[in-house]
């Protein structure tokens, strides 16, 4: 028997948006010492990434997405009662991206919010809309993961400036239209492991190391990240994060029919779904053509696989954040299709 803490609770529209700069592996190749197109590839299992135009941020980003996944949803932005935008990579550090968000939708009846929690981010956020919906009868939610990440890491570091990528995913959450547990947020788990957290940073920019000439100089406003060991720590501990969250709804891996990760890249997803037994399942990875986006990979990978008609009415879904913090977000659902507003030509 499935447990769902509230079945009503639905996701009614997904939405995307990519840049339109494609970055190739050849392009990297020439601002990253020692790497190569065939290297990148090979190691990474990425082929190209998307970046944000000089003057496209976060929040540009984020209402792009949004307003595909409104459209989808044929929901007028002013009837919004939540905006909650998961990024680490906002516009500024004040006011929130969230804020930025509404007042580019003119959805001003919305309160707003940011989640910083990294490549879980967007999970986490559902999470929080689920808990608004409960609290909330009837209540309906933006949320959206988006992430400029070309503009923080360092061309010098082979190990992470290979990886990412910039784009914004969004959803609709609200109440089934059926009121049955079809489409819905069947449960949402979220752990985080402190102790570790100097596995991925960006160290300065905040209170304890604001900007300055010495932070430039130390590159301390560019990610860091200790590959093997996240990989290592991944591995080793999201797979049971994931078992678990299952066995408490009362399924096994074996019984989930789409896989949508974060897009970490292409080797350690494939390995976290095998070691997590997930062999059944439909791993999506548009990883490969558009790199590592944090908190907009899950977001992004979901309208990919829906707009796609990959999501069959029924299917169970598992959705997997993990990344800074050290942070694991996990997210099951059974799907329904939610119906695509025809659009003009």
């Amino acid at each position: 028997m499935n447990r769902s803490p509230n079945p009503a609770v639905a996701v009614l529209a997904t939405g995307s948006y990519l840049p339109e700069r494609v970055v190739t592996n050849e392009e990297i190749a020439q601002r990253v010492p020692g790497a190569s197109a065939e290297w990148i590839e090979r190691k990474t299992g990425i082929r190209s990434r998307r970046y944000a135009a000089p003057g496209e941020a976060a929040s540009d980003l984020a209402v792009h997405a949004a307003l595909a996944a409104l459209d989808q949803a044929n929901v007028p932005a002013d009837r919004l009662d939540y905006i909650i935008v998961a990024t680490t990579t906002g516009d500024q550090p004040v006011p929130a991206t969230a804020v930025l968000v509404q007042r580019a939708l003119s959805a001003y009846r919305a309160a707003c919010l940011d989640i910083n929690s990294a490549c879980s981010g967007f999970v986490t956020a559902l999470s929080v809309a689920q808990a608004y919906a409960v609290l909330r009868p009837g209540a309906t939610s933006l949320v959206i993961g988006a992430d400029v990440w070309s503009r923080f890491v360092d061309f010098g570091d082979r190990a992470t400036s290979v990886l990412f990528g910039d784009g914004a995913g969004a959803v609709v959450i609200g109440a089934a239209s059926d009121g049955t547990d079809e489409g819905s947020l069947i449960d949402i788990d979220i752990t985080c492991r402190g102790d570790v957290h100097e596995l991925i940073s960006l160290p300065a920019g905040g209170s304890r190391q604001p900007p300055s000439a010495r932070t430039l100089a130390e590159g301390g406003h560019s990610l860091h990240m200790q590959g093997r060991a996240v990989r290592e720590f991944v591995l080793g501990n999201v797979p049971a994060h994931l078992v678990s969250l299952l066995k408490r709804c009362g399924y096994e891996p074996s019984d989930v029919h789409h896989f949508v990760p974060h897009q970490a890249n292409a080797r350690l997803v494939t390995e976290l779904a095998e070691v997590t037994g997930l062999a059944a399942a439909t791993t999506h990875l548009p990883v490969r053509y558009c790199g590592n986006i944090g908190a907009a990979s899950v977001p992004v990978a979901l309208d990919i696989a829906h707009r796609a008609e990959a999501l069959r009415d029924g299917d169970l879904v598992l959705l997997a954040g993990f990344g800074a913090g050290m942070a694991s977000a996990a997210a099951l659902l059974r799907w329904a299709a939610p119906v695509l507003q025809d659009r003009p030509s």
